[in-house]
């Protein structure tokens, strides 16, 4: 008996010690994945090819990296708003340029897609600390453009993305109309213990129970929870009921955090939703839901005369 308990305990340490081991070597590779399995770092294919008008922009974070971005407007005359997007952790922008388009055309806006550092043509390696400065980049970009209304900016935010556009929210809160987040995650400490099941009693956020001796390792904790009880702005919260990857608690659980201290909070779940594809399963409620939230709180200034004449190509309708 005493043997068998002896061998139990040293089973524990065991998987404990490795799973630290792996935690400490491998967090950036679990969190970031810039490429995906099988296919190239580079960009599959360009704004062009869907017909969107946009340009390269080069950036410099505050560290000095260099980040590549593509601005895509709406229309040359258009002055609708402009949303910052921020993408989830795998693969790159161009991955999410059909998106993007639909986006465009639904929400009559402009939007700034980020390459994270480490991702696409942005140079640098992530990291949770590099993402931030990466962001902040973005933002002052779009505050000194002349071509766009710099007080209808809207950050909105994908699983990582949702996380990373949340300090920024948090950070520049004079700066940012709104926040939208989708389908995002309470913290990098919770999802380590859903990833890595035996590492939930050493690891977690601040909603998590148990001792969470490994939290000091973590270099990317992307604690969501807490940021979003201290964003000021109005927050739109997208969930999809079927995430395969996000428990669709954990956006239960930062809309109920931020509703606390921010009144202009509103939540919509999509039944058939997974992390992925809430985008099209939600339909035309998904898209009509960000508008209503934009015409609110990121309305068009009622002294402009000019009107936003679509000029993106529909592919529903040529068909």
């Amino acid at each position: 008996m005493v043997g068998w308990l002896k061998a139990l305990v040293y089973g524990a340490g065991g998987m404990a010690v490795v799973g630290l081991a792996a935690l400490v070597a491998l967090q950036e590779r679990l969190v970031y994945v810039p490429v995906l399995p099988g296919l190239p770092r580079a960009y599959p294919i360009t704004p062009t090819r869907l017909r969107l008008i946009y340009e390269d922009v080069w950036l410099r974070a505050a560290d000095g990296v260099r980040l590549h971005s593509w601005f895509l407007r709406h229309s040359p005359t258009c002055r609708g708003p402009t949303i910052l997007f921020f993408q989830e952790n795998a693969g790159n922008i161009a991955h999410r340029l059909e998106c993007v388009r639909l986006m465009m055309q639904r929400l009559q806006c402009n939007v700034f897609m980020l390459s994270y550092r480490g991702y696409g043509e942005s140079e640098g390696y992530p990291s949770q600390s590099g993402i931030t400065k990466d962001a902040q980049a973005a933002l002052d970009h779009l505050l000194q453009r002349k071509d766009i209304d710099t007080s209808r900016i809207v950050i909105f935010g994908r699983s990582l993305g949702g996380a990373v556009g949340s300090v920024l929210a948090k950070n520049n809160p004079d700066k940012v109309s709104a926040l939208i987040l989708e389908n995002t995650f309470t913290s990098i400490l919770d999802m380590a213990g859903i990833m890595l099941p035996f590492l939930r009693w050493f690891i977690g956020g601040s909603s998590a129970k148990g001792p969470k001796l490994l939290n000091c390792v973590v270099r990317s904790p992307w604690s969501t929870l807490d940021v979003v009880a201290e964003v000021k702005q109005p927050i739109l919260f997208l969930s999809g009921l079927q995430d395969e990857l996000v428990p669709p608690s954990h956006m239960r659980m930062l809309y109920d955090k931020a509703v606390e201290h921010n009144r202009n909070c509103r939540f919509v779940d999509f039944p058939s939703g997974m992390h992925m594809d809430t985008w099209i399963s939600g339909g035309d409620r998904y898209w009509r839901t960000i508008e209503l939230f934009l015409d609110q709180y990121a309305p068009e200034v009622e002294s402009s005369d000019v009107s936003c004449t679509s000029e993106i190509a529909d592919d529903d309708k040529a068909a």
